[in-house]
């Protein structure tokens, strides 16, 4: 199971193109659509969220509302295509326009100058436009089907906000997941502490005033993996490896941590692992979730928490010094519409990565080809090592 996806941010769309869904599994847009609405809401974001309307056409892959196993295409409209067209179009253009369009002047931050360096382009519009985070629409589409097949599984996903610029969200481990998803739902910044929601927006609205921009922390809550799922034999089929990864390759995000995380390293070991308990209706449990949900690379059954770090966006409206390509000479960054925080909506692209990651391994643990037999075979695995 994988994706690939492909289109520049002011380009006519955004495709995803996924393969290895098993058939005969239940889906509609709305189930995508739903996910693609999320990522563009949230405090902070910038005007492009009330430009773009992203609504998903399927173009390949599923019939009648069932997928049937082939790859399924995913298409994401840029409804401002229009008024990029002179400069994005596929068209050749005359040297004297395409000399006047040329952005030379990188912004530090951002994948323009080394993106330049690595593929040779004197004009760094080729880069920005496809290391833009509008890219992460595309892969929420993805995820939006892994939850989807996730979700008929009996393993639900959520995620929200736990810090912004500093500030931080109390922790209550007793919320359910339906309720952290209707919290952080209702919450302009998705957090699930209403005494710090204020500041958070506070916060945000300062850093725009200013012409700044700032970061946070988000965490991914999942229930309803089986155990043993991943591996500890290779150091590529290791779960928490691979999610890891795959918070670390969204936009601006630059931490991971899995349950306590970093505090682990300021802990005696009594306080950091979990210990084993067993009962005839659950089977296996562990006491405590410190390690969030992972021990040697394979899940634990208990629910799976992850935390990402995203750093404020680099876009500044009050700009960085760099050095334009051309000149040599220093400038203030040139600015492209930005969000002054994208915390918020990170938390939702987050959520789906980790869901495709969770997904896929799944498929590639049992028999996958047709929805119906993994549904059985994961229902089969779930008693199988309750009474191990």
């Amino acid at each position: 199971m994988r994706y690939l996806t492909a289109g520049e941010s002011h380009g006519k769309q955004l495709t995803t193109i996924i393969e290895g869904i098993p058939s005969n599994m239940q889906i509609v847009k709305e189930d995508i659509n739903a996910s693609l609405l999320r990522r563009q809401k949230g405090h902070g974001r910038g005007k492009r969220m009330q430009i773009e309307k992203d609504l998903v056409e399927i173009t390949s892959g599923i019939r009648h509302g069932y997928t049937i196993g082939s790859p399924i295409s995913l298409v994401i409209h840029n409804d401002d295509f229009k008024h990029w067209l002179d400069v994005m179009g596929e068209d050749p253009i005359e040297e004297d326009t395409k000399i006047r369009r040329t952005v030379s002047r990188p912004r530090p931050g951002h994948a323009d100058l080394n993106g330049a360096l690595k593929y040779g382009h004197r004009d760094m519009r080729n880069v920005l436009e496809r290391s833009s985070a509008r890219e992460t629409a595309a892969r929420v589409a993805a995820g939006a089907v892994a939850k989807t097949m996730l979700k008929q599984l009996g393993i639900e996903v959520t995620a929200y906000v736990k810090e912004i610029a500093g500030i931080r969200a109390s922790e209550d481990s007793s919320l359910s997941i339906e309720d952290r998803k209707m919290i952080a739902e209702e919450s302009p910044v998705r957090t699930l502490d209403k005494s710090v929601e204020k500041s958070m927006m506070d916060a945000i609205d300062k850093a725009k005033k200013d012409g700044d921009s700032i970061g946070g922390v988000v965490e991914v809550y999942v229930e309803g993996m089986p155990a043993g799922v991943g591996s500890y034999v290779h150091y590529d089929r290791k779960l928490d490896s691979r999610i890891a990864g795959s918070v670390i390759s969204i936009n601006a995000f630059k931490g991971v941590e899995f349950g306590i995380g970093f505090e682990a390293a300021r802990k005696n070991g009594s306080q950091v692992h979990d210990e084993i308990a067993w009962n005839e209706e659950d089977g296996y449990y562990r006491k405590t979730n410190r390690l969030g949900g992972f021990e040697g690379g394979m899940t634990t059954g208990m629910p799976i928490v992850v935390k990402g770090v995203m750093k404020p966006i680099p876009t500044l409206y009050k700009p960085l010094q760099s050095i334009d390509i051309e000149t040599k000479e220093p400038f203030n960054a040139s600015v492209e519409r930005s969000d002054s925080c994208a915390v918020p909506a990170a938390s939702v692209v987050m959520e789906h990565v980790v869901a495709f990651e969770l997904a896929r391994a799944i498929t590639e643990q049992f028999p996958s080809d047709q929805f119906p037999t993994l549904q059985k075979a994961v229902a089969d695995y779930r008693e199988e090592i309750r009474c191990f």
